[in-house]
């Protein structure tokens, strides 16, 4: 009876010391709490590189959206290339664009007629002239090379002369109000004239007064031509 007894109250007091012993919190083991860092350490260094990553993705963003919405019509340096990979081509130069102006050609300057090919020719519009009629006399210029030349047909070059034999009759040079200069462009083979009519008076050098008057009665005159130093054959002609 009194073993019983003990022995219940070894039970009850062993079952009261376990009642008792898993009420009283329980400290962690060491191992427990590095594990606990170590997680919190990662944890931490996981956010700050995920807070990084975002704030570096955004400033990419934010740099493409700068770079295409200048407006100027340029690309930002800094700002990301194409999608390719390959690089941006240079913007053209308008002035490379542009059709360039053809230059307008300086034209070649016509010569002065060489006096070797240049012929001066003398002719009358008649042969003979009745005793009221006046002599028609021409000057004709001739361009015998194979190229366009000028030649000076004014009155500063060209004289009118009328001769019977040794007799110097008339020249245009003698009265001549005032000297001209007059350029022709002469094509190969093309001629110019010049025409004079002849009053039927006589002059002298300086246009000294001079009274007399050639002779009519059918006698011969001879009209030569001349330009500068060239002289034409002569033309006859008759005065009644």
């Amino acid at each position: 009876m009194g073993r019983q007894g003990n022995s219940s109250q070894r039970t009850t007091a062993s079952a009261s010391g376990s009642r008792a012993g898993s009420g009283a919190p329980r400290r962690p083991s060491p191992a427990v709490y590095r594990r606990r860092r170590l997680f919190v350490g990662i944890a931490l260094l996981i956010a700050v590189c995920l807070a990084f990553g975002s704030f570096a993705l955004a400033g990419a963003f934010n740099g493409t959206e700068q770079a295409s919405s200048t407006g100027n019509g340029t690309t930002d340096a800094a700002g990301p290339g194409p999608a390719t990979g390959e690089s941006a081509p240079a913007p053209s130069d308008p002035a490379s664009v542009m059709p360039s102006a053809t230059p307008t050609p300086t034209p070649t300057p016509t010569p002065t007629c060489n006096q070797n090919l240049v012929t001066v020719s003398a002719s009358t519009d008649k042969p003979a002239y009745g005793p009221d009629e006046k002599p028609l006399l021409s000057l004709k210029v001739t361009n015998g090379g194979t190229m366009p030349c000028e030649v000076n047909i004014g009155t500063s070059q060209m004289e009118f002369v009328v001769t019977s034999g040794a007799d110097r009759i008339f020249s245009s040079k003698d009265c001549q109000a005032k000297s001209e200069d007059l350029i022709k462009t002469l094509a190969p083979g093309a001629t110019e004239t010049a025409n004079f009519q002849w009053a039927r008076n006589r002059t002298l050098e300086g246009c000294q007064v001079i009274t007399t008057k050639p002779g009519g009665g059918g006698a011969y005159y001879i009209f030569t031509a001349k330009l500068g130093s060239k002289a034409s054959p002569k033309a006859v002609f008759q005065l009644n």
